[in-house]
């Protein structure tokens, strides 16, 4: 029975991500979690999210921006220090709240009222991909500034899709590996990802099928309301 739950919420984060491009763990982590624990939910998502990002990616790939994943790891990487620094001084419910706010916000705002400036220059990179270093490395939430990036760089369905793909298999490597190095592979961990692997490729297939009737000027809609709905699984969760 917990096999099947662990395969269903795992074909939703991997439906939500091949759908939007993002929100797998956020989906994920809170269900698992209140059905196998932490120390078995925290490793089993991350090797579903690599599995996931490597699926969508193989059938992007031709979109992906490399000019600014590079940007956005190199940054990211830089902030990884800095978040590590944040996780001692800051209390991570003051971290979690901010962001649950500014995902709400941002996503309420373009709802509402769209037109936040376009980034145009390629710089911008920089200081979103700092940012999510930061958060990354303190509360594992790499995801949103990378996001938020993609929306005013005003990227194209399939650029956002496939950009963010680049950028989070990257990290999701580094932190299965840590997952690996810490002990955590453990033989339940793999049953559960082997055993949800039809579920997660059913998802991925789904999601995409989802995906492609949707008209572009639908998808930025789609994102905005997806970040209100994370901010507030954000603010649910303190």
């Amino acid at each position: 029975m917990t096999l099947l739950v662990v395969s269903a919420i795992l074909f939703l984060a991997a439906f939500v991500r091949s759908l939007a491009g993002f929100g797998d763990a956020l989906i994920a982590m809170p269900l698992l979690a209140a059905v196998v624990g932490l120390a078995v939910a925290t490793p089993v998502v991350g090797l579903a999210t690599v599995v996931i990002s490597v699926a969508v990616l193989a059938t992007s790939w031709r979109s992906l921006d490399l000019a600014t994943s590079w940007r956005l790891l190199l940054a990211s990487a830089a902030g990884m220090p800095l978040g590590l620094l944040l996780l001692t001084r800051v209390d991570e419910w003051v971290m979690h709240l901010l962001l649950g706010l500014v995902l709400v916000g941002y996503g309420l705002y373009n709802l509402l009222r769209p037109g936040l400036p376009a980034l145009r220059h390629e710089g911008w990179a920089f200081p979103f991909g700092l940012v999510a270093g930061i958060l990354g490395s303190a509360y594992n939430t790499s995801g949103p500034p990378v996001i938020i990036y993609g929306t005013m760089r005003r990227w194209p369905p399939d650029t956002f899709r496939a950009t963010l793909q680049g950028f989070f298999l990257v990290n999701s490597l580094m932190i299965v590996t840590s997952h690996g190095l810490a002990g955590l592979w453990t033989r339940t961990v793999w049953e559960m990802v082997l055993w949800s692997l039809p579920a997660l490729l059913l998802g991925i297939v789904s999601g995409i099928a989802v995906q492609r009737r949707i008209p572009d000027a639908s998808f930025g809609r789609l994102v905005y309301a997806l970040l209100v709905a994370l901010g507030v699984v954000f603010l649910l969760s303190l």
